[in-house]
């Protein structure tokens, strides 16, 4: 049965990544596949020049390449799937493993953290706490039949 023809990667339902943009490489797989393991070229490397996109944004760039910079080379962002023994189920995984990575790395920043101060109880709870264990330690290391 023919695939489906498909526009583009959809990574979120604002972003879609155009297949022109993606490139992918097929090679043989060291994984399962028995006898045909030799034969086949199921291995899949897919890439895309997040540098160069042209559906990203000043914004989205920018994200994409300080989050993601140890992935990155010369602005490339490349996953392999070769788990499957068909090329079809590799291709499937590594557009997953793709949008997957784009979707947390255009994900926003988290809140930053509010400071705040620990409760009287709480200082009062853990000053005492240490002081039984402190008083159970000096305990231990005195020696019998001495009282200090």
């Amino acid at each position: 049965m023919p695939s489906p023809v498909r526009p583009g990667l959809t990574v979120s339902p604002a972003l879609t990544i155009p297949r022109a943009e993606l490139t992918e490489r097929f090679s043989r797989s060291s994984g399962p596949g028995g006898q045909g393991v030799n034969t086949t070229d199921s291995r899949v490397e897919l890439s895309w020049d997040a540098s160069r996109s042209a559906v990203l944004s000043e914004v989205q760039r920018q994200r994409i390449m300080d989050r993601l910079a140890d992935r990155l080379v010369d602005g490339v962002l490349t996953v392999v799937a070769s788990e499957h023994r068909e090329q079809r189920r590799n291709r499937d995984a590594a557009a997953r493993r793709l949008a997957a990575l784009v979707v947390d790395a255009l994900a926003p920043p988290p809140r930053s953290r509010r400071a705040t101060r620990a409760t009287r109880g709480s200082q009062e709870r853990r000053l005492t706490t240490k002081k039984q264990r402190s008083a159970t330690k000096r305990l231990r290391s005195s020696k019998p039949g001495r009282e200090d």
